[in-house]
């Protein structure tokens, strides 16, 4: 799965050599093929591509300036000559609309060609094929670009130009949206870049990100990100109207990077149909304003095309992959010194580099005292004070420069604000008649039955989703309730609304409701994760958010102690993208670590899917003994998951100042080094560092 959406689609990139650029073998046999989609009226496939050359790969070894996602003429030719001869019909905006509305369904094999960047190419090579072919299509306009006078090159990103004549004139543009065949669509004015997103100048997508506005030293407002983006498309939907007399009713979102309120933004406009960079078929069920989109890049060919064109959608988590985690404490890299806190994460960026994990579960919460409780965060947000904004620069080093998806490591419930906003808040308190700390998870946590505490966790998920852009969340081991929990005003509201008398006393004294309010309890917290995980999916590039959540070892181990987590194996199965087993035998304090790893494996070997979702997650520190573990124990641990099946794995905590684990020794272990796909151009082609020249 890629560790995100492609982010400079269009662009072109500084690259000294093309064998970075991996070529799929191609499998021709037809029986490998997935089914073609189902004939329902109302499916269709959406192809997407960029600037067309002649001799494209002549021109690779002639330059270093290549794009990898120009597509050679000939190979279009032979696609739509495939697509003729294999009976898919091309469709228009118009007909899709007409389909979802009610109106006449889609032929079978229905394909939408979309053309994005208005480059010139789309005038003198695409308008022809379109009309030998008579096929219509979507082009996409950056009307920026179209603006540059002759005379100047295009900026395309901080550190590429391009000469003006790659894309069309104004004139040009006319005659293509003059075309019966060609519907004109935005493809923003002047947002096709990436823009500055945090102190330390990374920039993001211009689309999505709230600003950082360096002469303020603040990032924009909402009412602000908001204004910026309306503008934007009014001022390119405008232009397109005054010069060529088109209405434009669809958006293209540069490099895929849209989210729910810039979506919300555009349909507001009058444009309801938006095209991602998701791949897979446009089901019935797929909006109108989030349609996926097959990318052709420059090494596909026919045979390839047919694979992709047949391949089903692949929701988040539905692919099996190799995990490979890395957790990290951020409290490690913050320093008040600002030069010493750069040189700290330069060193965690080399040293993820140089290990190639696939993930890194990355700290975005402050616990330099080491309880596991938020008192403050690594990012701007309205409830909590920030030790730091640092964040959004350490997860977006992480994946540019590391190439690892980065999952923001948060706890769910311990958050512990300033005393006046904590004031009128409820926590999770125990039954009175509750044993002090006997099962070990009563530390201090913020009622999730509270309306008000639960309120302030969602717009803490919120203002980390809106100032920072990361891969996935780790969903921390607080989430838990134990056997006496919770016995707060609001909880004991919400075991009456379950059907259960509001005295945990008196549903411990009766089996049948323990097991009620457990299972309960335990669903609640599900649907508590839930409800975070969309708030960071509305305000993140859409797809790109993967979800694991940690979970104990005993209710893995032993069922019945969900009783007291709240935690329960197989509902995590069904609800995580993956399951963050903590197998850690020194923090259990088990007897014999190596049987007691071999009773885990044997457990999640059983489940359906038990492996392919579950990371194990050991221990590279003994809190017991106070001492670390050497890289040969860990080593041997993870040899042993290996040969026992297990896929999956990671450790915490890594020690980066001190290498420890041992780099040398867990670079084999850890090392994904078959991942130099497309993942890695995505990587490499991400806007250039603003500022500063440490963890590049």
């Amino acid at each position: 799965m890629q560790s995100r959406r492609t982010f400079m689609c269009g662009c072109l990139g500084a690259f000294a050599a093309c064998s970075l650029f991996p070529r799929v073998a191609n499998a021709k046999l037809i029986d490998l093929l997935p089914p073609s989609d189902p004939v329902d009226g109302k499916t269709f496939r959406v192809i997407c591509a960029h600037d067309v050359r002649d001799n494209l790969l002549a021109t690779f070894n002639t330059s270093t300036m290549v794009d990898p996602y120009a597509i050679d003429t000939g190979t279009l030719t032979s696609i739509f000559s495939w697509l003729q001869a294999n009976n898919y019909h091309t469709i228009t905006v118009k007909q899709i609309e007409e389909a979802r509305h009610g109106g006449r369904p889609l032929p079978p094999r229905a394909v939408l060609l979309t053309f994005d960047d208005g480059f010139r190419s789309h005038y003198t090579k695409v308008l022809p094929l379109l009309q030998r072919f008579k096929y219509p299509a979507v082009m996409g306009i950056v009307t920026k670009w179209i603006d540059t006078p002759d005379n100047e090159p295009i900026q395309i990103s901080d550190k590429v130009q391009v000469p003006r004549d790659a894309f069309m004139s104004w004139d040009e543009v006319q005659k293509v949206g003059s075309s019966d065949l060609v519907e004109l669509a935005c493809h923003t004015h002047d947002l096709h870049h990436g823009a500055i997103a945090n102190p330390q100048g990374n920039e993001l997508p211009a689309t999505t990100s709230h600003l950082y506005l360096e002469d303020q030293k603040r990032y924009e407002t909402d009412e602000e990100f908001d204004a910026r983006v309306r503008n934007d498309l009014q001022t390119c939907m405008r232009k397109v109207h005054d010069r060529t007399g088109v209405t434009i009713r669809s958006m293209v979102w540069p490099y895929g990077a849209e989210n729910h309120p810039v979506r919300k933004v555009a349909t507001s406009l009058g444009m309801d149909i938006q095209f991602s960079l998701d791949a897979g078929p446009n089901t019935p069920d797929v909006p109108l304003d989030r349609l996926r989109r097959i990318l052709m890049m420059y090494d596909t060919d026919v045979g390839d095309f047919e694979r992709s064109i047949r391949e089903p959608a692949t929701n988040r988590g539905d692919v099996d992959v190799v995990e490979r985690v890395v957790q990290v404490d951020l409290d490690q890299v913050y320093d008040p010194n600002p030069a010493q806190q750069e040189k700290n994460l330069g060193v965690l960026v080399e040293r993820i580099y140089e290990m190639k994990p696939k993930s890194v579960y990355l700290q975005a919460f402050a616990d330099p005292k080491g309880t596991g409780v938020a008192e403050s965060v690594y990012f701007p947000n309205r409830h909590l004070p920030m030790r730091a904004d640092l964040f959004s620069r350490a997860a977006w080093q992480l994946n540019t420069r590391s190439n690892v998806q980065v999952y923001a490591w948060m706890p769910v419930l311990a958050f512990r604000p300033p005393p006046e906003k904590l004031h009128g808040l409820e926590t999770v308190s125990a039954y009175g008649g509750a044993p002090p700390r006997e099962n070990q998870t009563r530390g201090f946590r913020l009622s999730p039955f509270d309306p008000n505490a639960r309120l302030m966790i969602e717009q803490i998920y919120e203002d980390m989703s809106k100032y920072a852009s990361f891969s996935g969340i780790l969903f921390s081991d607080d989430a838990v309730l134990d056997d006496y929990e919770d016995a707060s005003r609001h909880a004991l509201q919400a075991y009456a609304q379950w059907g259960l008398p509001r005295d945990i006393g008196q549903i411990r004294a009766k089996p049948d409701l323990m097991e009620r309010w457990t299972r309960q309890k335990t669903r609640y917290l599900l649907d508590l994760t839930r409800q975070l995980e969309q708030i960071v999916l509305a305000n993140q590039n859409a797809g790109d958010v993967l979800t694991a959540r940690n979970i104990f070892a005993q209710p893995v181990l032993n069922p019945e102690s969900e009783a007291w987590y709240a935690q329960n194996y197989d509902d995590f199965l069904n609800t995580y993208n993956f399951v963050a087993l903590m197998a850690m035998p020194y923090m259990e304090q088990a007897s014999n670590p190596d049987r007691w790893l071999d009773q885990l494996v044997d457990i999640v070997s059983k489940k359906q899917r038990g492996f392919s979702k579950t990371v194990f997650e050991l221990q590279s520190y003994d809190w017991h003994a106070r001492k670390e573990i050497p890289a040969g124990t860990l080593l041997a641990q993870m040899r042993q998951l290996r040969r026992r099946g297990a896929v999956n794995f990671g450790y915490y905590p890594d020690n980066f100042l001190h290498d420890q684990p041992d780099l040398e020794a867990m670079r084999d272990v850890m090392s994904l080094k078959s991942r130099l796909d497309r993942t890695s151009i995505n990587a490499l082609m991400q806007p250039q560092q603003h500022k500063g020249t440490t963890a590049q």
